[in-house]
C-alpha cells in the first residue's frame, strides 16, 4: 500500500480492484470480445497474466477509461510488474490518452529503466496534454542524459512549441535537426513548419515547405492550416487543387479551417459542400467553423444531418457542437449534448468536454456551476479551466471566485502577464482601486511582460497592423482624421464612449481618448480607406475586443453599408447593418 499511495490520485483498494475489472456496459459495449474477466483469468502462466493486463491497459487506453485504468494500476503493483519498462510505457500511454498527465509522469519519475519509447511517450503526453513547458525540459533532460533521440521525440517537442509559440526553442531545435540530419524527414519538416506557421512566420514556414523532398497530406495541411492571410490561403489553394490534393479528406478539412480563420464562412461551407464523400473529419472541421463564427444554429443541423448521414460523431465533434452552445450562451443544449454523447454515443468525456462546459456556465453566469464541475470533475484541472472561469468572473463581476482561480493560475503559469491583467481588470470593474494597484505592482515587479492589444487587417497583399495609439503607420495623420469624422457622426446617433470599459484610474476625459484610438478602430478605419465598397473589412485582433470597440463597429457597418469581420481571442463578429452575429453575447 504505501507503493501504491505514491501515485497522485491511484489510491485504490486492493479489494475493489477486481471489481474494477467487471468494466462498464459502456467499454464492454465497444470491445465485446475482450472482456476483462477472460482476459486475467484466460491462463495461469506468467506471461498470459502479462498479456491480458497489457491487453487490459490497450483497452482503457481506447476507450478513455481512467478508473479502471487506475485499478488496473493497482493490480499491476499488486503483482509486482511495476518495475517492467514495458509495462510502464504502456502505463504512460494509457494515462496519457485519459488526460491524468500527472498520474503518466508519475510512472515515468519511478522508472529504473527507461529506454527510447518510454521519454517520447512522456514528452508526448506533456505536450498533447498542454504541459508545453514541461515537455521542452524533458526533452533537454534527456539530451543531457544522452539518450539518442529519433524523429518523434522531435517531433513531439516541435510540437510543444508550436503550442507555446516558442520561436527561439523552435529555431535551436532546427538547428538540432539538421546537426542530425533530419530536417528531410517528413515528420520532423511538418512539425517545424507547423511552428512557423502558427508563429506567423510565413517565410520560414514557406522555405521549409519548399525545402522538403517529401511532403504528405499532414504537410499540405499545415501549411494550409497556418496562413492567416486569405490572399496566401487562397493561393495554396490553387496549388493543392494542381498537386491532385483537392479530394483528400485531411487536406480538404484544413483548407475548410483556413477559410473558417479567416472570416470566410461562406467560403469554408462552398469547399465543404464541393465534396462528394465527407468522413468525420471534414464534418468536424465544418461544424468547427460554424461554432467559431456564432454560427451555432447552422453547427447544431450540421451535428443532426452527420447522423442522419449515418456517421457518429466522436470526441472532436462533441468538443465542436458543445463549443457551439458556448459562444451563444445555450446552457441548456450543452447540458443536453454533454449527457447525450455518454448515453447514446458512448463517448467517454475528457478534459477538454469538462472545460467546455465550465466555459458553458461561465460564460452564462453560472459561476459556482463553473467551479462544481472544475471541482468534481475525474482530471487534473488545466490552467485553461481556470483561465475561462477567470474570464467570466471578470464579465460577471464575481471577486471572491475570481480570486480563487487566481491563485491557482499564478501557481501554474507563473509566467502568463494575462492572468495578473485579468484579476487587475476584475478589481476595476469592481472599483477596487487599492487592489489593483497592487495588483499592477506584483505585475511590474515579476518582470513578465504584458501583451499588448495589436490588430491587423490584410491590404492588397500586405498586413497592416495596428496598436492601441499608433503613430508609426505611414497614413496614420490621414486615420486619425478619418476617424475624428465618423466619430462625429455617430454621435449624431447618440453614439457614446463607453467609458467603463477602459479600467484605467483616470479621468473621464482620458477615459475617451484611450477607446478611441484603439487598435481595432484604426485597422476599421484604414479599411474603409483602402477597400471597396462591397469587400467585407477584416480585422484580426490578438485580444478580446472591448464593448465599446464593439458598439462602434455595429454602428459602423449601419452608417457606412459595410460588412465588418473581427477576430478576436473568443470568436468572430460579423457586424451587419447595425447587427452583430454574436447576439451581444461573447
Amino acid at each position: 500500500m504505501k507503493n501504491l499511495r505514491r501515485y497522485r490520485g491511484l489510491q485504490v483498494d486492493f479489494g475493489l480492484h477486481y471489481r474494477y475489472f467487471s468494466v462498464s456496459a459502456n467499454v464492454r459495449a465497444q470491445s465485446p470480445n475482450a472482456e476483462p474477466e477472460d482476459l486475467v483469468h484466460e491462463g495461469t502462466s506468467d506471461t498470459t497474466h502479462v498479456s491480458g493486463l497489457h491487453k487490459l491497459l490497450q483497452l482503457f487506453a481506447r476507450t478513455r477509461a481512467p478508473i479502471e485504468g487506475k485499478a488496473c494500476h493497482a493490480k499491476i503493483i499488486h503483482v509486482g510488474l511495476q518495475a517492467d519498462t514495458l509495462t510502464s510505457n504502456m502505463l504512460i500511454n494509457m494515462y496519457s490518452k485519459c488526460g491524468l498527465v500527472d498520474c503518466a509522469r508519475a510512472v515515468f519519475d519511478e522508472m529504473a529503466e527507461r529506454s527510447l519509447v518510454s521519454w517520447n511517450t512522456m514528452i508526448g503526453s506533456l505536450a498533447q496534454n498542454g504541459e508545453e513547458q514541461e515537455a521542452l525540459c524533458l526533452f533537454v533532460e534527456m539530451q543531457r542524459k544522452g539518450t539518442p533521440s529519433s524523429e518523434f521525440t522531435l517531433s513531439s517537442v516541435l510540437c510543444a512549441c508550436a503550442a507555446k509559440c516558442a520561436v527561439f526553442e523552435c529555431k535551436q531545435l532546427h538547428a538540432f535537426a539538421i546537426k542530425a540530419a533530419m530536417d528531410s524527414n517528413v515528420f520532423v519538416g511538418t512539425a517545424l513548419l507547423d511552428v512557423y506557421a502558427k508563429c506567423s512566420m510565413i517565410k520560414d514556414a514557406s522555405f521549409v515547405f519548399e525545402c522538403m523532398p517529401e511532403r504528405s497530406d499532414v504537410t499540405w495541411s499545415s501549411m494550409m492550416a497556418g496562413l492567416a492571410a486569405l490572399i496566401e490561403g487562397k493561393q495554396v489553394h490553387g496549388v493543392l487543387c494542381k498537386a491532385g490534393f483537392e479530394s483528400n479528406i485531411y487536406v480538404v478539412s484544413s483548407l475548410i479551417d483556413m477559410y473558417a480563420k479567416c472570416g470566410c464562412i461562406r467560403e469554408a461551407y462552398i469547399v465543404f459542400q464541393g465534396v462528394d464523400e465527407r468522413s468525420i473529419v471534414l464534418w468536424n472541421a465544418m461544424i468547427a467553423g460554424f461554432a467559431r463564427h456564432a454560427h451555432s444554429m447552422e453547427a447544431m443541423i450540421l451535428f443532426e444531418k452527420m447522423q442522419q448521414m449515418d456517421i457518429s460523431p466522436n470526441e472532436v465533434t462533441y468538443i465542436a457542437v458543445l463549443n457551439a452552445c458556448s459562444h451563444m450562451g445555450l446552457v441548456e443544449k450543452g447540458h443536453k449534448y454533454f449527457h447525450l454523447m455518454m448515453r447514446e454515443h458512448k463517448v467517454s468525456p475528457n478534459v477538454f468536454h469538462y472545460s467546455c462546459m465550465v466555459d458553458i456556465f461561465g460564460r452564462a453566469g453560472l459561476l459556482r456551476e463553473a467551479y462544481n464541475m472544475i471541482e468534481k470533475m475525474p482530471f487534473d484541472v488545466t490552467a485553461s479551466m481556470w483561465g475561462s472561469l477567470l474570464s467570466s468572473c471578470r464579465i460577471h463581476r464575481n471577486l471572491d471566485l475570481a480570486e480563487v482561480a487566481a491563485k491557482h493560475l499564478f501557481e501554474m503559469e507563473p509566467n502568463n502577464a494575462g492572468n495578473h491583467v485579468l484579476l487587475s481588470n476584475i478589481y476595476a470593474v469592481n472599483k477596487k482601486w487599492e487592489e489593483v494597484a497592487l495588483a499592477r505592482k506584483l505585475l511590474k515587479e515579476s518582470y513578465v511582460k504584458k501583451e499588448r492589444g495589436k490588430s491587423w487587417i490584410e491590404i492588397k497583399d500586405k498586413v497592416h497592423s495596428f496598436m492601441v495609439g499608433e503613430r508609426n503607420h505611414p497614413q496614420i495623420a490621414e486615420i486619425y482624421s478619418k476617424l475624428d469624422d465618423l466619430i462625429a457622426k455617430l454621435e449624431k446617433m447618440d453614439y457614446k464612449a463607453e467609458t467603463e470599459h477602459d479600467l484605467h484610474f483616470v479621468e473621464e476625459s482620458r477615459k475617451q481618448q484611450l477607446l478611441r484610438h484603439h487598435s481595432e478602430k484604426l485597422a476599421l478605419i484604414f479599411g474603409l480607406m483602402c477597400l471597396p465598397q462591397n469587400v467585407p473589412i477584416r480585422i484580426m485582433k490578438n485580444l478580446r475586443i472591448c464593448g465599446d470597440c464593439h458598439s462602434f463597429m455595429k454602428l459602423t457597418s449601419n452608417i457606412t453599408e459595410r460588412e465588418i469581420i473581427v477576430r478576436d481571442t473568443n470568436r468572430f463578429h460579423h457586424f451587419k447593418d447595425g447587427y452583430c452575429s454574436c447576439g451581444d453575447f461573447w
